[in-house]
């Protein structure tokens, strides 16, 4: 879905200075330093969206250190208010594209890496775009720690079993691997698609990979 051109966009996220990273390949290998030194872990997501997902896993983390990448401004703007309106003093926001994620972040820097509910991009033609393929995930070992995580969700099931296939390849193993999220009730923070899909009754995928030597 395209997302609306937002008025006073400019206005709006200079508002945002306080969590808006205007230069996120200056403070590659410094981001725990320069923004939140006592953080106990650095968390990215990958498309973070009106930011749901990302404000409220950070208000609930106060001592993580919460990077959302996102690549369409009008989307990210809306983020970035959430976590102003909530005062949150560990998250932050760059305009930013996740196949440069190894020059925003050095090597071993994350900790762990959210991509929640990703373009699914069609398989001919298009299957190397998707974050999941294992040309993305090659590249996120690049940043992640020895051991560190992805946590996935999609409403998306041929996305998902693709997805299954391409992190052993890449060097993770699999674990809370479901097709049925929610099955038992709300489980987690939601992001606003994930709200939506819910309250339609359609199930939310979600598996964990975790980065193997």
């Amino acid at each position: 879905m395209r997302m609306r051109k937002k008025k006073n966009l400019i206005p709006r996220m200079e508002r945002c200075g306080a969590c808006h990273v205007q230069d996120g390949f200056a403070l590659r290998g410094r981001w725990r330093e320069t923004l939140m030194p006592q953080a106990s872990e650095l968390r990215l997501e990958l498309g973070c969206g009106k930011g749901r997902f990302t404000v409220e896993t950070a208000r609930l983390h106060p001592d993580v250190l919460f990077i959302a990448v996102e690549k369409v401004p009008d989307a990210l703007v809306v983020a970035m208010e959430r976590a102003m309106e909530l005062e949150l003093k560990n998250v932050f926001f760059v305009v930013g594209d996740a196949a440069l994620l190894p020059d925003y972040f050095a090597p071993g820097e994350a900790d762990l890496i959210y991509i929640n509910f990703c373009d699914p991009w069609p398989p001919k033609g298009q299957a190397k775009r998707r974050l999941t393929h294992r040309g993305f995930l090659t590249a996120y070992r690049k940043v992640l720690r020895q051991g560190g995580q992805i946590h996935f969700k999609t409403d998306n099931a041929p996305l998902f079993e693709f997805s299954l296939l391409e992190f052993p390849e890449a060097g993770y193993d699999l674990a809370e691997v479901t097709r049925d999220l929610h099955a038992a009730g709300p489980q987690g923070v939601m992001t606003d698609y994930e709200a939506k899909f819910y309250e339609q009754g359609l199930p939310i995928h979600r598996c964990v990979g975790i980065m193997r030597d």
